[in-house]
């Protein structure tokens, strides 16, 4: 009697040990599954591919000051003439804010690799967990996955936020309330804007024996933009020393430079005409030429 007692409680246990073995082991396949599902269909890797290029494109973009409104009326009659509000701003104030702009989208593409970088460190860390780790070590470390995970929606919601340059907030007004002796001021909106970059046409650019013809793309579509073309002779193949050089202005995407010597290696680069509102720029594109001989 004893040992059939003896039995039945070892079967018993032995049950319980496999029921609570398989919960553990549904348990871990479940937030297994959480954690996959998130790595591919949350944070892949065409995902950060995407915010990768477009952070790249960013930085390789130029920062605009926008004012709102840009006209003002002159007098109370709303119907009467207006003026440009940059005649009306105080230059001190507005350089002012044109240095703050610049602060904010240098901290905006410093964030913006940061973020970045945390990304793909946390996609690294959570596939290091998925792939590598056992059941047990997986379930023992749920919470510190599950707080990753939390961490990491977080940054994936401010890295959509930061692509797009915001609002500036200054203390200082930019026009005193003496300037419109006839109006009321309105209330004077500040942000920041971009351009994407000027990028050289590699096909459609080339050299002949004394002038090259430059194409460059401008996505903006903006009428009547004006572009700087700097170009300098190399004195070396090495391109490690520089000849004279000079600017031309255009208001084509297409150009011809002249008077350049036969033989001779050139470097190219195009870059918008600065306007008042200009903030930042930190890349711009160039082009080696040689001319035929």
């Amino acid at each position: 009697m004893a040992g059939n007692l003896n039995g039945s409680e070892t079967s018993w246990e032995s049950a319980a040990h496999s029921r609570g073995h398989n919960g553990r082991r549904k348990l871990y396949l479940k937030r297994r599954s959480h954690v996959v599902h998130f790595l591919r269909y949350n944070l892949s890797l065409q995902y950060l591919q995407y915010h990768q290029h477009k952070a790249e494109l960013l930085s390789k973009s130029s920062f605009y000051l926008k004012i709102e409104p840009r006209y003002v009326p002159i007098d109370e009659n709303h119907d009467a003439a207006c003026i440009d509000i940059l005649e009306l701003v105080d230059h001190c104030r507005f350089q002012r804010v044109k240095n703050l702009g610049k602060k904010q989208a240098e901290i905006q593409l410093s964030l913006l690799t940061e973020l970045l970088e945390h990304l793909e460190r946390g996609r690294e860390e959570l596939s290091w967990y998925v792939e590598t780790c056992d059941a047990e070590t997986f379930l023992s470390r749920w919470d510190l996955i599950e707080q990753k995970v939390g961490k990491l929606c977080e940054s994936m919601k401010a890295l959509v936020s930061l692509r797009v340059p915001g609002n500036l907030y200054v203390k200082d007004q930019l026009v005193s309330n003496t300037a419109l002796e006839s109006a009321e001021l309105p209330d004077i909106r500040l942000s920041l804007c971009t351009k994407f970059p000027l990028i050289f046409d590699r096909r459609e650019s080339f050299a002949h024996k004394t002038w090259a013809r430059l194409k460059w793309f401008d996505e903006n579509q903006e009428s009547h933009e004006e572009y700087d073309l700097h170009f300098k002779l190399l004195t070396d193949e090495s391109q490690a020393q520089a000849g004279y050089g000079r600017i031309q202005q255009f208001t084509s995407k297409v150009c011809i430079v002249r008077d350049l010597e036969p033989g001779r290696s050139y470097e190219f680069t195009v870059r918008r005409s600065n306007t008042q509102m200009f903030v930042l720029e930190k890349w711009h594109d160039h082009i080696i030429l040689k001319t035929k001989t």
